[in-house]
């Protein structure tokens, strides 16, 4: 999409710190974070958001959380961490793009916010 900031940082028109990349995920640490390790994985493909998803996209789904779990293993999060993507204003979506926050190294309360 051709306004979408995460396409732009996907196709490198936009620097990031990235942690990961292959042919259909970037992941890259968010320049607000929300915790002391805060990054975000999407998919290099423009998808608006969790509510634009179908069965067509299980693979790219489980790929995304196979390349989350790398990432925490990597980086050490043993002691866990919150996956959150947010959907539409009322959900907290500022970017529309599919994205998923990966949060750690604080206590993460429940329910949020």
């Amino acid at each position: 999409m051709e306004n979408c900031l995460f396409c732009k940082i996907a196709a490198g028109q936009i620097p990031s710190n990235k942690l990961f990349e292959d042919d259909t995920l970037l992941a890259f640490y968010d320049i607000d974070p929300q915790a002391p390790v805060h990054f975000l994985v999407i998919p290099k493909q423009h998808i608006d958001s969790a509510a634009s998803l179908t069965e067509d996209h299980a693979e790219l789904l489980g790929h995304v959380f196979a390349v989350i779990a790398k990432l925490a293993a990597e980086l050490q999060l043993e002691n866990g961490y919150r996956v959150v993507t947010n959907v539409g204003e009322d959900g907290g979506q500022s970017v529309k793009h599919l994205h998923f926050h990966v949060l750690a190294k604080r206590s993460l309360a429940w329910p949020p916010g």
